[in-house]
């Protein structure tokens, strides 16, 4: 078992308000895809409400959400957005979600047992902003081991950025 788990941030800007018919298919559908996450091989932890909810949360703006999560591997983050029913809503994101132009997802190591923070989540982001992909923040396209692994991960090995949002 890894010393470190996988931490992913990905946020999304709403094309209308949470609670508008235009974003009913999408809230109808985050119990089910937030249990198949829960449910999932590597699944570790989410941030959430005390309702089990993250659209709340609004540390990006009232028009913007969020998702973060842990997992015991980039290969079962992987798995669970690209080779599950998840795929289902990812193909529909255009509906809902507005393209953005910077970054939007970043994944990056922590100690096994450490909850991130959204202040922890998106200075991770900003550093991937500025910096591009690096061991402390990085993307699918171009992942990196975790610190006590001494393979690296290929570049381009898990595709393209999250197409969630």
């Amino acid at each position: 078992m890894s010393q470190y788990h996988i931490a992913q941030l990905n946020i999304a800007k709403l094309k209308a308000p949470i609670d508008s018919p235009q974003l009913a298919d999408f809230v109808a559908n985050l119990d089910r895809i937030n249990a198949l996450a829960d449910d999932a091989a590597g699944f570790v932890w989410r941030l959430q409400t005390e309702d089990g909810d993250a659209t709340g949360i609004d540390y990006f703006g009232s028009d913007q959400i969020v998702n973060l999560s842990l997992w015991e591997s980039v290969e079962a983050l992987h798995d669970y957005v690209y080779r599950s029913v998840h795929v289902e809503i990812m193909r529909r994101k255009k509906e809902w979600f507005h393209k953005m132009a910077d970054s939007h997802m970043v994944l990056w190591w922590v100690p096994a047992g450490h909850l991130p923070s959204i202040e922890e989540a998106s200075a991770q982001l900003e550093l991937l902003r500025e910096l591009g992909p690096t061991q402390e923040a990085f993307t699918f396209k171009k992942a990196f081991p975790a610190p006590n692994e001494s393979a690296s991960a290929p570049s381009d090995s898990w595709g393209s950025e999250c197409p969630a949002v």
